[in-house]
């Protein structure tokens, strides 16, 4: 090789060294730092501009929503929930709400829906021996209470399941008793769509995270009012620990072991302080939802639901705080609020009640609570930490349909 050619050889080199340690154009770029020098976090999604408009156009707009008369107490400071909604249990009045109509997973929030529209189907005392079949499509890492193969459970055993342990074998039995898992979402959406929770589509039973599965604080809390209707679920849902059958051995009583409700603000698991007066009435915690819950609970004469859904503070107690948070705030501002909107009636007690199709709720979402419906039943709640077997309709939600009020209001998104 001649002297030329090894000096252009080695020019050439040089020159090229530098492309070589340069990063490429298309790399990503660094993300930006916080205060701490720390990675910053993605910004949290917006609420859709358009939602829902049922129940008062109020509750169709993103952002908070409350009304304040003279001497109401403010809202809790550092309330995280992408969405929640405090509202009265019995009139339906909502007394404040955060994108109250914003569709999102729901975890096991689903199964108040489920037990709504599956528990008076199936008779409480039917038994049932799960095959194989039954438990098909339960999702890896679902909540599970323990229900085998080859055993048999009685439908109280299974819903019991349900309520404390968020069951997602139970739900599969059940579903399976009752015709399958495709005919009972099915059953489900059809059940949403009476009770008027349109924002809510049903995928599976159980709420397993699922795409498109999507409901929302307005909808979970017009379903939990429906369920409270019902004896058998108020029992479920108000029940702090039971005796759930385990193995069968040939020639011995069955086993058993002892089961407890994951709602923390009953049982005060995980340094939560038991909340006085709580019946209910579900909780849930996935990846996609984050954690979600509606509650129910009475002090005095006053009956409130609360529910709220994927609180952004973190840890598995954010839920529960924030729900207690708005207890507080909603029994203390009761009668100091004028409602942003309403919880309307199921389509067929809207028929029954005033005999002429659905309209719009956006002119005056406070005329709630002027009729009153029937309810007998009991309930178990906690107070101070102790389990209390409450006496004589200790949370019976007398429903409210508002005289003249017959809207759906508007479907949007």
């Amino acid at each position: 090789m001649s002297a030329k050619t090894t000096a252009l050889t080695v020019l050439f080199a040089a020159l090229l060294v530098p492309t070589m340690v340069v990063a490429p154009a298309h790399a990503a770029p660094t993300p930006p730092a916080d205060e701490k020098g720390q990675p910053a976090k993605a910004p949290a999604p917006a609420p859709p501009v358009s939602m829902s408009t049922v129940g008062g156009s109020l509750l169709g707009q993103p952002g908070t929503q409350v009304n304040l008369l003279p001497g109401a107490p403010a809202l809790p400071a550092n309330l995280t929930g992408r969405s929640w909604i405090v509202a009265d249990a019995e009139s339906g009045e909502v007394l404040a709400a955060h994108n109250a109509h914003w569709r999102l997973p729901p975890a096991s929030t689903m199964k108040m829906l489920f037990a709504d529209t599956v528990l008076p189907t199936l008779p409480k005392d039917q038994v049932h021996k799960v095959t194989d079949k039954d438990m098909e499509g339960v999702g890896p890492g679902s909540s599970l209470v323990g229900v085998k193969e080859d055993l048999e459970y009685s439908v109280h055993d299974l819903w019991l399941g349900v309520f404390l342990r968020s069951g997602n074998d139970a739900v599969h039995v059940l579903s399976a008793m009752n015709g399958g898992v495709e005919k009972t979402v099915k059953d489900m959406q059809a059940h949403a769509e009476e009770l008027q929770a349109l924002d809510t589509h049903v995928v599976s039973p159980d709420g397993y995270d699922a795409p498109e599965q999507v409901s929302s604080a307005y909808d979970l809390t017009l379903v939990a009012r429906s369920g409270l209707q019902k004896q058998d679920f108020r029992e479920y849902c108000g029940t702090v620990s039971a005796k759930f059958p385990g193995l069968q051995e040939p020639g011995k009583p069955r086993d058993h072991f002892e089961i407890q409700n994951t709602n923390r603000l009953m049982t005060g698991a995980g340094g939560i302080s038991p909340y006085k007066g709580i019946a209910g009435v579900k909780n849930g915690n996935t990846t996609m939802a984050g954690s979600t819950f509606t509650g129910a609970a009475q002090q005095g004469d006053r009956k409130l639901l609360v529910t709220v859904m994927n609180p952004g503070a973190g840890g598995a107690n954010s839920v529960y705080q924030e729900t207690a948070a708005l207890f507080d705030w909603g029994f203390a501002a009761a009668g100091k609020v004028k409602p942003v909107g309403e919880l309307v009636p199921p389509k067929s007690a809207d028929a029954s009640s005033h005999g002429s199709p659905a309209q719009s709720h956006e002119n005056d979402p406070s005329a709630a609570g002027k009729d009153a419906g029937g309810g007998a039943g009991t309930a178990l709640g906690v107070a101070g930490g102790a389990l209390a077997v409450l006496a004589g309709g200790a949370f019976v939600i007398n429903r409210r349909w508002p005289r003249g009020r017959r809207g759906r209001g508007e479907e949007l998104i």
